[in-house]
């Protein structure tokens, strides 16, 4: 059993006093219901869908979101650095939120009124979980190749969709999927939106794949064989769902970014604690220079990329375009994660390698982030178009 690691508040920046309550609520969730398990969870798979009620029941599920459909109206400035709160407590928790997030991004943003009133607030309360359905297994970084295809009935009623989607956190145990499917011409041109319950006939998803890390978090290829989606779920007009869907995932990277300096500043506390605490040759080991620096180094990586996932959203929140600094933040924060999470474990020395301390875990935890909602690489890509346009 993984000993639980402390929770130390971060020192932050926040520009109202309902931002920093909110704050202190989530900080105190994750200490009494998130913390304790998530060693114990994660070594069992398990999902943690009642604490995802739990904080859709406390307002943390739908915080970017309007408050007249059960949203938090909370600039993307605040509710970063919650998930942040969340994924250092536990990583399966803070994404498992920001996905729910991305997956709602389609219908809060290009919905109409009447879809938003009947769907949104279950969405936003709890009660629902989302996934977000892009990738396919032939169809990963190259998003516009996909496949699945929704053909409109006769009618016009509905759709009948077929098709595999991939790699699809909440594959499985969600309650809809956000799927962007073909409904027209090959290319980004000819793809939507449909809002799909996950009960719909001919929707099922297979077993979760057996992951490095994050096996508390399902991620399953999700079918659709013949599922017929009534028309009015979908979202904007046909056409436009590639537009939509790169809109989610501007704002998807960022909490990635959050994500991945919550894991980060997790691996840097147990590490300083451990450094405070274990002795070597009569003193601390944190008294050493060359594990002193170490530690400096990793702070400082913690706090840049926070600075820069903030910078980003205080863009998106004044909204400036932010495609270029949600990549970097992405890029920076990811690698930022990965790096203090290996560092943590070696100043653990052959105590980091054991499940018996926390560290190895978020090792393996770092990694994914680095690969999801478009690999790093695909990050310096879309910075570099950007500079060259």
């Amino acid at each position: 059993m993984s000993s639980v690691p402390t929770s130390k508040p971060v020192d932050r920046e926040l520009p109202t006093e309902e931002a920093r309550e909110l704050l202190s609520l989530t900080r105190d969730l994750v200490d009494r219901e998130v913390r304790p398990h998530a060693a114990q969870e994660e070594a069992d798979g398990v999902f943690p869908r009642e604490t995802m009620r739990l904080l859709g029941r406390a307002g943390l599920l739908g915080l970017p979101y309007g408050e007249q459909y059960g949203g938090g109206e909370q600039p993307y400035e605040v509710y970063l650095q919650v998930l942040e709160e969340l994924a250092a407590g536990r990583l399966t928790v803070g994404l498992g939120v920001s996905v729910h997030t991305l997956s709602c991004h389609a219908l809060a943003t290009f919905g109409s009124e009447e879809q938003q009133r009947r769907w949104l607030p279950g969405m936003l309360g709890g009660e629902q979980l989302g996934a977000y359905c892009l990738s396919e297994p032939q169809s990963g970084s190259d998003a516009a190749a996909l496949r699945t295809r929704a053909v409109r009935e006769a009618d016009g009623g509905s759709y009948t969709v077929d098709g595999t989607k991939a790699w699809i956190t909440h594959g499985g145990v969600a309650d809809f999927y956000s799927a962007m499917v073909r409904t027209g011409e090959d290319g980004p041109r000819g793809i939507s939106v449909l809002l799909v319950p996950a009960d719909t006939p001919g929707v099922s998803a297979d077993l979760p794949e057996r992951k490095m890390g994050m096996k508390g978090s399902p991620t399953a290829q999700v079918h659709f064989d013949g599922a017929r989606v009534s028309a009015d779920r979908l979202i904007g007009t046909e056409g436009q769902g590639f537009a939509i869907a790169l809109s989610a995932l501007d704002s998807g990277r960022l909490g990635i970014a959050a994500c991945a300096i919550g894991v980060a500043q997790a691996a840097l506390d147990y590490a300083v604690d451990y450094a405070r605490t274990r002795t070597q040759f009569g003193r601390p080991i944190a008294e050493f220079q060359g594990l002193s620096f170490m530690l400096a180094d990793m702070a400082t990586a913690v706090e840049a990329g926070r600075a820069l996932y903030l910078a980003a959203a205080r863009r998106r929140d004044a909204g400036l375009a932010f495609s270029k600094q949600a990549a970097m933040a992405k890029l920076f924060c990811t690698d930022a994660a990965m790096k203090v999470a290996t560092d943590a474990v070696q100043v653990l020395g052959g105590y980091g390698y054991t499940a018996d301390h926390p560290v190895e875990r978020y090792m393996r935890e770092a990694k994914v982030l680095q690969i999801v909602e478009g690999t790093n690489q695909i990050q310096r890509m879309v910075i570099g178009r950007r500079l060259t346009d």
